[in-house]
């Protein structure tokens, strides 16, 4: 026989997923030495993304916006730094890195 569905043995329902627009989920791109390099010599593009973002709205979002395509994607979340707020110790945010690989006849100008 089957388990019997009470109210108390129920699973609870799933939260909607968030839905994020294209510019909702690039926030601004890296520009470091490193991210330079990246751009020029390998074609890929670093950004600081939204937290929530997965690696497919990431790539949905680059090529919505640029126009281009996407052959990969990876993503860190970098933890924030420890600092110093007057007399009390805090930390800055958490926040999300994006490298995005391009297919090698796309580019992207920032500049």
């Amino acid at each position: 026989m089957g388990k019997v569905v009470t109210k108390k043995n129920r699973k609870p329902p799933k939260p909607a997923k968030l839905v994020l627009e294209p510019h909702q989920v690039l926030i601004k791109p890296a520009v470091t030495e490193k991210a330079m390099f990246q751009a020029t010599e390998l074609n890929q593009y670093t950004f600081k993304v939204n937290t929530q973002a997965t690696k497919v709205d990431i790539k949905k979002a680059v090529e919505r916006l640029f126009e281009v395509k996407v052959t990969g994607v990876s993503t860190q979340v970098r933890k924030g730094k420890p600092r110093r707020y007057k007399f009390t110790n805090g930390r800055t945010k958490d926040w999300k890195k994006a490298i995005v690989t391009l297919h090698p006849d796309d580019k992207i100008d920032f500049f």
